[in-house]
């Protein structure tokens, strides 16, 4: 299975390219919201959710036949900025099960930037990173 263009379906919300991607008794499970969904209701929720979204993957990690995505997903217009780590465990090159953790990007909260430790990440724009991160992982090719 190609994660690339699964992530931009997702991405997309192209609903008709998206069910091709799992099997269909999967299992998908949103951690931070404690919810469970079949690869239907997955499909519906992704594709039904309000906006335009873009983003990029930043890391594939693959044991067996389970992969390990960390990716970043914004809002076409840059208001709303999310991480997404998901574990994909494939069954003949469909998604069997996915577990997925979101999290909203923001600042550290005020009691530990008042510690003043600790130092961002990404302290320049992430514009030109992002070109060539994202120019790796088009390549990228899984199962």
């Amino acid at each position: 299975m190609d994660l690339f263009a699964f992530w931009q379906d997702v991405l997309r919300q192209n609903r008709q390219a998206l069910s091709s991607y799992f099997c269909e008794d999967a299992v998908i499970r949103w951690h931070c919201t404690d919810e469970q969904f079949t690869a239907a209701e997955y499909v519906r929720v992704n594709c039904d959710y309000p906006g335009d979204w873009r983003g990029e993957i930043e890391r594939v990690e693959t044991m067996g036949d389970t992969a390990v995505l960390a990716g970043r997903v914004l809002s076409a217009d840059d208001a709303a900025s999310f991480h997404v780590v998901s574990f994909i465990k494939f069954r003949n090159g469909k998604i069997g099960e996915m577990d997925e953790y979101w999290a909203d990007d923001g600042p550290p909260p005020a009691w530990r930037r008042e510690m003043k430790i600790g130092r961002r990440l990404h302290p320049d724009d992430r514009a030109e990173e992002k070109v060539e991160r994202s120019a790796c992982f088009q390549a990228e090719r899984f199962l």
